[in-house]
This record gives C-alpha cells, structure tokens and sequence, in this order.
C-alpha cells in the first residue's frame, strides 16, 4: 500500500484542501441570503447587504427554491460518491472528480453573488440564484466527497486520522473566525459591500486542487487499481444498503442531524442576531466572535483528553449541552432584553458565552470527518469493501435536507416576522420601518421575531441530540468498530482488533499538545494582526501617530514591543479625551500586565479592544463636534 501522507508536514497541507471551498461556502451561509433580503439586518447601516434595505428575491418563493436547491445538494451526493468510490481511471479515483468539477464550482459561485435583475427583477433573480446554486452545490459536492473520501485510504491508522482531523478542525474554524470575526472589520474598514468581498476571495477555491498532488493512487502508483489495495465492487444499491443498514454509524448520524439542524440556524443567522438582535457594529461584532472561534484549537485538545478518560459519547454530549446553554446569550443580550443602551452589557453577555460556547464548536467541526472515516476505515479492512465515501454522502444527504429545513426554509420565513413592545401582535414585513408602519408605532419598539426565536430552537434541538446520544456506544475507537460490526455480521474475522490499542496509540495523540496551543495563538493571531491594522490606522487619524507600518511589524512580531506601543497610544488618547471631560478606557498598568502575558500585540485582543473603545469614543465626540456644527449653520 502507497503511503500518501508519509510526513507530518503533508498531514497538515492534506488538511488544508477544503479550507478555501469551505471559507466559501461558510461566507454564504453566513451573508448571502442577508445579503440578497436584509430584513433581519434592521435599519442599521451596514456593509452585509448587497444594497441598504432592497430586497432583490421574491420573499415567498425564495426561502422554497432554496431549500430545494439545498435538498437537491444532499440527494446527488449519493450517486456522486458511488461513481467516486468505484471509478478507476489511470489518474486514480479520486483526483478525476476533483479536477473536472473545480472550475464549475468556482463560475457558479461567482455568479450566485451577480443578481442580474436588479432591485426591480425579484422574480429573474430568484430564478437565477436557484439555478447557480444546482450547479454550485452540485459540483461542491463532488470536490469535498471525493476529498473526505479519500481520507480512509490516505490515513494509515487511526492517530493519523486524528491528527488530520484535528487540522481540518482547526481549518474550519479559522474559517469561522475570518468569516464571522474579521470579515464584519474589513468590510467596514475597507468601506466594500459583502458581494464584492466574496468575488475577491474567489481566488481560494485554489486549494481544493491539493489533492491532485497528494493523493498517491493511479496508474503511477498502482493504486488502488493495481498492485496496490483491490477492494471489492459494489453496486450502489448494495454500498447504500451497507451504509444506511450499519446501526453503528445510523447511531451517530441521528445525533448529528441534531447537532446540524441548530448549528446550521445558528450560523445562517448569527449576523442577523448580533446586527439586528444586538445593535453590534463590525467591531463589536469581531470582538465577540473571537471570544467564540480563537480557543476552538485548545478546546478540541482538551475534548481529546476528556474523550481518552470518559469517551467520545460523553465527551460529545458535554459539548452539545454547552452550546445549548451558549446559544441563550443572544437572546439574553439582545436589545428586546437589555434595551438599547447596554453595550457594555452586552459585550460582556456575548464574550461570556462565545467562550462557554467554543468548547462545542470544534468537537461540531470535527466528529463528522473522524466518525464515518473510523467507521469506513475497520469496515474496509475486515470486509474487504471499501464505500467510504458513501458514509460522507448520507451524511451530507440527511444534513443538507436538514439543513434546507432549519438554515433555508424556517430561518427564512421567522425572519420576515416581527412584534413590538407597545402593539399587540406579529405582523410579516420585510424590514422594521414597514413593521413599525404596520403596527402604527415607532422603529424602536419593534424587533424582529425571528433572532429571539433562533437561540431557542437551537437550545431545544442540542437537548434532543444529548438524550439520543445516549444510544451512541462509549467510543468510536477501531476496537470497538470492529466488535460492533461483528454484532451485525458474525462471519467477520476481527482479529487485528481484538485487544484495544496499545499505550503507544495513546502518546502519539498527546504528541500534538504543542501544536494544539500554537494552533489556538493562531487563532487569535489571525484576527489581532489585521484588527492591529485598522487601529493603527485610526490612531493616525486621530492623533497624528507616525511610522504605523513599523510600529505594525514591531508588535506583532516582536515579544513584548506591544507594551511600549499600547501605552504610548492610551497615553495620547486619554489626552486627547480629556479635553471633553471623558478617559481613555483602561490604564497604563492594565495594558503592561496584558503585554506581559500576552507578548505579541496581535494576540492581545483585550487591549485592542480597550483601545478601539477609546477610539470610538473619540469618532462618536467628533461626529457629535460636526453635527452640532451642521445645526447652527441651519439655525443661522
């Protein structure tokens, strides 16, 4: 057998495949259908939306189309991962898929973020995006099952299968931070609408090709074909049967379809719920979301030391009662609750739970990779029959059904909905100015429905998911794969998984400690070093501040510089401040204790954050300098 991943270094790349179509595909969820109809967004100005307040789809036909199109998505993965488990071609099975479906993908994307009909063509734009979302989904589907199928082969055992895992994991999340936490940033620093940013990022699609040249299989390598590995054919009536009648993995499958259903309305409407339900702006937004996506790396270390003590069943269920306790911090912090006024409330309420929050986050991103390539991975070796990447498409059959329901269908309709605190009643608009008409009271009063309704389904849903993960068994390690599938055909010869696996197993799971940590700084790394940009910028704005682009290379990529230039900015803007009888948020001792345990400024986010609040305390006093200035020349 060809060893594919024969250095760590390839483990890591191997596992950045599907970063740059996953980004993607994350950045839609996230923006488009906000994008395309902002009622949710509110009446605040903001960059997530194609154009302030137009709706550019039929609301009654879209959330419909979409969903099809979603469901659509999940139906073709299983002929597709049939024709990638049992091609052979001289190029191997899996790179062949890859490489024809990889352009298709791209175009397709570009042209969902291009409504060519305008503000006034709803009904060619709805049909339009159905369309380029079939040929999106479809030709996704291809590169990404292809790609996780191959995984049972190019892994030779199971820690390598944890290690890359794990990187995917960690790729997926720092997905979720560029998207959620630095995206809202850019597109207020750079002053550029979501639509244009997403064309911009096409260019990341780029990495699905990795596998091209990773995957050691074909008429070069004979393999799988050849000398190599000979699994049995299987028609796909029998790999259907084999996948959907493996009770072990169905277990796991009902959990996660819980698991999906609330994290998918989660993310599709998190920007909604922190716009709209919060009053965050791209700042405030960035804040709280790297409170829940930095520790993800350190989380998923710490779920596999937990998983190694009391097993990957408990482990997980801590995980989705966490995220159903974290989820509530939207609605408790939302405006309908706290009021208008609290922001300092409500950052702390949202960074709380983002935090709480993260420990589910990770082990989310990672079980449906680790699980059906376990599972595949023992079934092969003892049967002989290899359909890994069938389990991968029923599972991505039953999310994106499931996905289409919660994340396109019922989103989409509660988020048209809308009540007030001084009428009765719910009324269906399709922004808050028209609700507030229709109930005949102010804007202020009316909030939409369906961001408080969201924390609340999803908490319900991960409830649902932890009581039937009690029909999960303790662990999903080969040992136990093996036993289970025994249970289901006692012909099997399961020797090679008689004993569970050795202590040496064990260690080389913990050799990655270092690399988790490295993986978490990162994390935060990645948002602090633009976040450190944008507020030298600003500081050069405001206080004439010089040589930022040195003082920018000098912070975040030398220990302990940060504290000289943390300081030296608080001095300056406290100064600055005084002037209109206010302070500079934090002190000079904070900031030098902070530098010390954080030595690198762009992982110091609390005192960016401390300093990003004094400067906008300074933008809000000059905006309030120029507004006042603009009503005495009117009085005049």
């Amino acid at each position: 057998m060809v060893k594919s991943l024969d250095k760590k270094w390839k483990e890591f790349l191997y596992a950045f495949t599907g970063f740059g179509p996953n980004f993607l595909m994350v950045l839609m969820g996230a923006y488009f259908t906000d994008a395309i109809n902002p009622a949710a967004l509110g009446m605040t100005q903001t960059h997530q939306a194609i154009a302030q307040g137009t709706c550019f789809i039929l609301p009654a036909i879209f959330p419909i189309l979409y969903a099809l199109a979603k469901a659509f998505d999940g139906i073709i993965d299983v002929p597709f991962a049939h024709i990638t488990d049992t091609l052979s071609t001289k190029w191997g099975r899996r790179r062949p898929a890859i490489a024809v479906c990889m352009i298709p993908m791209a175009l397709a994307y570009a042209m969902l973020w291009l409504p060519i009909g305008g503000a006034s063509g709803q009904l060619l734009n709805t049909i339009w995006i159905f369309f380029w979302c079939l040929v999106f989904f479809s030709t996704y589907t291809m590169c990404l099952i292809a790609f996780y199928g191959s995984l049972s082969t190019t892994c030779c055992d199971e820690p390598q299968r944890l290690r890359v895992s794990g990187y995917k994991s960690f790729f997926d999340t720092i997905s979720y931070c560029l998207v959620y936490a630095l995206v809202p940033l850019l597109l207020d620093g750079l002053n550029v609408n979501i639509d244009k940013f997403a064309l911009f990022s096409l260019p990341l699609m780029a990495t699905i090709t990795i596998p091209l040249f990773l995957i050691k299989e074909g008429e070069k390598y004979g393999y799988p074909e050849n000398d190599g590995l000979k699994p049995e054919k299987l028609s796909i009536i029998q790999s259907i049967k084999l996948t959907f009648g493996n009770k072990l993995y169905m277990r796991f499958l009902l959990v996660h379809s819980c698991t999906f259903f609330g994290l998918q309305m989660f993310l599709v409407g998190m920007n909604a719920m922190l716009i709209g339900g919060m009053g965050f702006n791209g700042g405030q937004m960035a804040l709280a979301n790297t409170c829940a996506f930095a520790p993800v790396p350190i989380m998923l270390y710490l779920f596999n030391k937990l998983k190694a003590k009391k097993g990957l069943r408990f482990t997980y269920q801590t995980c989705l009662i966490s995220f159903a306790i974290a989820i509530m911090s939207f609605f408790i912090g939302s405006n309908f609750v706290v009021g208008y006024n609290n922001k300092a409330l409500q950052m702390i309420i949202a960074c709380v739970g983002g935090v709480f929050g993260s420990w589910s986050i990770g082990a989310f991103f990672m079980m449906p990779l680790l699980v059906p390539a376990q599972i595949s991975s023992v079934e092969e070796k003892v049967t002989g029959q290899n359909h890994s990447a069938m389990y991968f498409a029923a599972q991505a059959l039953v999310t994106s059904i499931i996905g289409a329901i919660s994340g396109s269908l019922i989103y989409e309709v509660i988020k048209m909905l809308f009540i007030s605190k001084d009428a009765s009643g719910i009324v269906w608009a399709e922004n808050q100015l028209t609700a507030s008409e229709l109930f005949g009271v102010s804007e202020a009063s009316v909030f939409n429905l369906g961001t408080m309704l969201v924390p609340f389904i999803v908490s319900f849903v991960c409830i649902l998911g932890f009581i039937w993960a009690f029909k999960m068994p303790k662990d999903y390690s080969p040992h136990l794969v093996a036993k289970e599938l025994k249970k289901q055909n006692p012909s099997l010869d399961i020797s090679a998984y008689e004993t569970p696996e050795s202590d040496n197993v064990t260690q080389e799971k913990g050799e990655i400690l270092f690399v988790q940590i490295g993986l978490s700084i990162l994390s935060g790394f990645i948002f602090g070093f633009i976040w450190t940009a944008f507020l030298l910028k600003s500081l050069k704005e405001l206080i004439d501040s010089k040589k930022t682009a040195l003082k920018w290379i000098l912070s975040c990529f030398v220990p302990f510089a940060g504290i000289y230039f943390t300081v030296k900015a608080h001095k300056a803007l406290d100064e600055k401040l005084k002037s209109s009888g206010k302070k500079a948020c934090g002190n000079v001792v904070l900031h030098i204790i902070l530098g010390i345990l954080f030595p690198l400024l762009s992982i110091n986010i609390i005192s960016l954050s401390l300093l990003q609040t004094s400067i906008n305390r300074l933008y809000n006093q000059d905006e309030m300098g120029e507004s006042q200035v603009t009503q005495e020349k009117v009085s005049a």
